[in-house]
């Protein structure tokens, strides 16, 4: 079993289902979380099911001035952050012709603005440590595309350029940076897709089957964990087969 014991993992979109999995799989592995988010009651829920040793931070990830604050708490509290997973991601569908200026920028700010300056600011101290784990949550539409997506997909396509050139720029100090990159996984993120939809969606996929969150989980717990220290700059596809790379 992989042991993170006393391992500060700071987490964005804690609360959403991929979020959740990652910090409960993080948690029985022995890391103390360091939950943002922007819903306070969710929030609360999971602390409570996770336990007091971990923290909670209300965060909108859209602000600047909130990231610099996020990531100022979580060192004054914990002292150190380990490990920093950029989760937090929103999608607003539409044919780019249909689609409304205010949905693009959202988008790229929340999945890819965000995560620049999250990185940023905790880069800096991870220097300072000479150690560190950075993973970023990509999507497998990041390397296929997907019609109606033309804003999400270029963020997550984003993160895995911004993962190698970051990868290149601090390996010599330590840290790692890498990507997972979900199939299609049963959680909130697919919701609004009918039957139909879902039928399409497993037809395209060789294990006939979506992931599930605790897939991403295990990804991202090996890839904070010393058993991946000389992996760096890459993409953990986990898509059962859906796009093979």
């Amino acid at each position: 079993m992989i042991n993170m014991k006393d391992k500060v993992v700071l987490l964005t979109g804690s609360t959403g289902s991929l979020g959740v999995a990652i910090a409960r799989r993080l948690s029985l592995a022995g890391a103390r979380i360091a939950l943002s988010g922007t819903n306070e009651d969710k929030l609360n829920l999971l602390l409570k099911n996770l336990g007091k040793e971990n923290t909670i931070y209300k965060c909108d990830l859209s602000d600047f001035s909130n990231i610099d604050e996020l990531s100022e708490k979580v060192l004054h509290d914990y002292g150190r952050i380990d490990v920093l997973i950029n989760n937090a991601g929103i999608k607003k569908d539409d044919l780019l012709i249909r689609m409304k200026d205010q949905d693009w920028l959202e988008v790229l700010n929340i999945n890819l603005n965000s995560v620049y300056k999250l990185t940023k600011n905790v880069t800096k101290q991870m220097f300072k440590q000479r150690s560190g784990k950075i993973i970023s949550i990509s999507s497998v539409v990041g390397f296929t595309g997907n019609p109606g997506q033309t804003n999400y997909v270029s963020t997550k396509s984003a993160l895995v350029g911004f993962t190698k050139s970051l990868a290149i720029e601090v390996a010599t100090r330590g840290i790692n940076v890498n990507c997972v990159a979900p199939g299609m996984i049963d959680s909130d993120m697919i919701d609004s897709l009918n039957d139909k939809q879902r039928e399409g969606i497993l037809s395209r996929i060789p294990m006939a089957k979506l992931g599930s969150p605790d897939d991403i989980a295990d990804s991202c717990l090996f890839l904070s964990s010393e058993m991946s220290n000389y992996i760096t700059g890459q993409t953990l596809h986990v898509n059962g087969g859906m796009a093979l790379y």
